[in-house]
């Protein structure tokens, strides 16, 4: 640690940073720490299909001009490696919120942020927010600093291989939370059988209490949809969307070039009046139904995001051992090792060439 001055800290980190696509390197970058911001030695990191897009140069190329050089990495625990603050004391472990809204970077009220946090609309649509791993150096590095809110403590029956499906899981709950008041009874619809459908079925299930009966799950390759054992579950390929019954909300985590079909069957699929969520990521536009969109009386509202309120009822759940086998399912056989940019820059490599069902988790090892 350098100090300049009573509040005026600063902090070097060693940062994996990708600086074109396909080429990672080791730098060094230097944080300010604020009296309410807290430093966090990154333990282990989840690669996001968000995070492959910018390795692999998927992105716009001036969103790629924009925002590179950027160490990646969004998902990710770590432990406070210094704090001022007694609630959260040097080695407490902690989910990182990458989601980071303008007035507590700055430490001000809300009020005096933006017009949207003026007037309620929530975090994830600040005018002045940053995103970790998107924009701003994500958890790549082995010193993090966040405002001490967006560090969530872990509770003890919580392993760390779990808990780093935390933001993920998160993000599920911020898109069902809308409409949670029809969750105790509603129909649900489910299209996609990779990780961010199962994280969010298993949401569903382990956080709302929807049972099978009430959920459906859509998917097109056999040996994934065969994990989701607590839904019922249908092939695309095999289901007759034209002469289904009606279901109250239905979730599109496909996105890409799927998204098209899975939200068409989507709204063919939901009842007058029903709530169509779409959390998968597509690059292109995508040509939908309106007529029935219109017909019907559908609402659709797109989540990509969550703030620091989803976390805690789904680390609620988290303790629980059944939700803990549940999540267990996406957790690869072995970790990967993380000792330098080379290991990084691998890793990142072998995950755009195996994109597997099983989420690739990497352990930082830092000198």
């Amino acid at each position: 640690m350098i100090h300049f001055g009573v509040n005026d800290t600063r902090v070097r980190s060693k940062a994996y940073r990708l600086v074109k696509p396909h080429q990672v390197v080791e730098t060094e970058i230097e944080h300010e720490v604020r009296d309410w911001q807290v430093v966090i030695e990154p333990l282990m990191g989840s690669i996001c299909h968000a995070d492959l897009r910018y390795y692999a140069g998927h992105r716009r190329p001036e969103a790629l001009a924009r925002k590179l050089p950027m160490a990646l990495i969004h998902e990710g625990i770590g432990r406070i490696a210094e704090s001022r603050l007694p609630e959260l004391p040097v080695g407490t472990r902690v989910i990182v919120v990458p989601n980071i809204p303008g007035y507590l970077s700055d430490g001000i009220p809300p009020e005096s942020c933006c017009p949207a946090c003026r007037n309620g609309h929530g975090e994830n649509y600040c005018h002045r927010g940053s995103f970790l791993g998107s924009g701003t150096d994500g958890i790549a590095q082995n010193r993090l600093v966040v405002p001490a809110a967006c560090a969530i403590p872990i509770p003890d029956e919580v392993p760390d291989e779990i808990a780093v499906l935390g933001e993920l899981c998160s993000v599920a709950y911020q898109a069902l939370v809308h409409v949670k008041d029809r969750l105790g009874s509603a129909r649900i619809a489910l299209f996609g059988d990779g990780p961010v459908g199962y994280l969010a079925a298993a949401v569903l299930r382990h956080v709302y209490g929807v049972e099978a009966d009430r959920l459906h799950v859509f998917g097109a390759v056999p040996e994934k949809l065969a994990q989701f054992e607590f839904a019922r579950r249908s092939l695309v390929q095999e289901y007759d969307f034209s002469s289904s019954d009606e279901y109250d909300v239905v979730l599109e985590c496909t996105g890409g070039s799927f998204s098209e079909s899975a939200i068409n069957q989507a709204i063919d699929l939901l009842g007058p009046g029903g709530q169509l969520i779409l959390m998968g990521v597509s690059e292109d536009r995508v040509p939908i139904n309106t007529r029935d969109v219109l017909e019907k009386g559908i609402t659709m509202r797109g989540s990509s995001r969550s703030s620091i309120s989803d976390y805690p009822p789904v680390l609620t759940a988290m303790r629980h051992p059944e939700c803990q086998r549940t999540l267990a399912k996406l957790l690869p056989e072995e970790m990967t090792p993380i000792t330098s940019a080379s290991d990084f820059d691998s890793a990142m490599g072998d995950a755009e060439s195996n994109r597997g069902w099983k989420k690739v988790l990497l352990q930082f090892q830092w000198s």
